[in-house]
């Protein structure tokens, strides 16, 4: 895979902005090439931002969304509706927005889903899904999405991957994920060989309080012990960050300058 490349923004705002118009182009590209792209969304902060700055977009209609498939790299094992639900948030700021087509929309299921309060089930009926919506092109049990976007934690987690937690070591493409140091205690995850089946992977980071778990994910860090380090793209790994959250990366990997 190759190395991850570093891109750092002024501030929150100008991240935000800057990767909803890299989106725009990217997914116009995607959908010129197979008729399709597939998008991995995250919640959080700056995930929300960015999905809020692509709806306020006037560049936002150059993409033909009822061609993209809508998925997430993690959830929050919550009902529909819910406002911890990355789901929720990502409705509100775009998906209400913009014409999709709503069989191309999967979120993840909730305790309100077919499955019921078994996050298991659930996450093996996401599995299915995925598996569902790959091609022979595809090469395994997920799509090769053209983008998945990730936040990144203090502590280095990404999706519901959290440092020392048994999912990071499922092979298996979606895990239910019970004891997240983070609440709520139960989610439903991608798991890291399925981020890395991304043909491109974004982490987004803005604040100060990201900048030592960036750092250590661009230092050679193990993904058992830094989750983010191995979330890596097959053909890209972009780092999208504000100065903030670039504080810490060490000079010799090459950090540009903000923007």
């Amino acid at each position: 895979m190759p190395s991850p490349e570093i891109l750092v923004h002024a501030d929150g705002t100008l991240l935000a902005q800057a990767a909803a118009a890299r989106l725009v182009t990217r997914l116009v590209d995607a959908v010129a090439a197979a008729g399709r792209a597939n998008l991995v969304l995250t919640g959080g902060g700056i995930g929300t931002a960015v999905l809020a700055e692509l709806a306020a977009a006037p560049a936002r209609d150059a993409v033909d969304w009822r061609r993209v498939d809508f998925w997430w790299g993690d959830e929050r094992f919550a009902p529909a509706g819910h406002p911890d639900r990355n789901e929720t948030s990502a409705r509100a700021a775009l998906l209400d927005a913009i014409e999709v087509d709503p069989a191309r929309v999967h979120p993840m299921p909730g305790p309100d889903g077919p499955d019921g309060d078994d996050p298991e089930a659930a996450a093996a009926r996401y599995a299915a899904e995925l598996g569902a919506a790959t091609r022979h092109e595809d090469h395994g049990p997920v799509p090769a999405f053209d983008i998945l976007m990730l936040g990144i934690g203090p502590e280095g987690h990404v999706a519901s991957l959290f440092p020392g937690l048994p999912a990071l070591y499922d092979s298996r493409p979606v895990v239910a994920v019970r004891g997240s140091p983070k609440p709520p205690p139960i989610r439903i995850s991608l798991t890291l060989p399925s981020i890395q089946a991304a043909r491109e992977v974004w982490i987004l980071a803005s604040g100060g309080e990201k900048s030592g778990a960036i750092s250590l994910a661009l230092s050679g860090a193990g993904p058992v012990q830094l989750p983010a380090a191995g979330a890596r793209g097959r053909q890209r790994t972009l780092y999208l960050l504000d100065a903030t959250a670039a504080a810490k990366i060490p000079s010799d990997v090459g950090r540009p300058g903000a923007h």
